[in-house]
């Protein structure tokens, strides 16, 4: 009674600790989008720790492509367009998206250019995607929500559908 008891608790722990894991939705066909789950992440020249580091993020939350995979590493793209291999427990299967060079970037209250401009965002400025739709992207900035252009952000395709 006490083993099948300890059998299923493991059985219940294994089932939450993989809907809980930062990259539990990482076995995806690539290309696909991703963000860095760890506030320190290294990038390197291949799948394995013994491969030499090129870049090291320091920011949670920033959006990267996915455009290859190999067991527990995946082949990343950044914003900048660097490449490189990341091992997959510090990448999130979380959306977001950062805000393209140039101009501020306007933040709308609805859907849509003839609504009323809630703030404007810097480039650099990360924030989590709720959803998209018909080129448009809910996102969520710190404290403040809004939408904005799929255009004017880098972590989602110009015409993606993310629900």
């Amino acid at each position: 009674m006490m083993r099948s008891l300890a059998a299923a608790t493991l059985i219940m722990l294994a089932a939450f600790v993989g809907q809980t894991s930062p990259a539990s939705a990482q076995d995806k066909t690539p290309p696909y989008w991703a963000s860095i789950a760890s506030g320190e992440a290294m990038m390197r020249t291949g799948p394995g720790r013994n491969y030499p580091g090129t870049w090291l993020y320091k920011r949670r939350d920033l959006p990267v492509r996915v455009v290859k995979i190999y067991p527990n590493w995946r082949m990343i793209e950044d914003s900048d367009g660097a490449k490189g291999w990341m091992l997959v427990t510090l990448l999130s299967d979380q959306r977001t998206a950062i805000v393209k060079p140039g101009q501020p970037r306007p933040i709308y209250l609805e859907a849509s250019e003839a609504s009323r401009v809630r703030y404007r965002a810097e480039p650099g400025v990360v924030g989590r995607i709720e959803q998209c739709a018909s080129g448009w992207c809910h996102i969520t900035i710190g404290k403040r929500a809004g939408y904005v252009r799929t255009t004017d952000v880098w972590g989602v395709g110009d015409n993606e559908t993310v629900e």
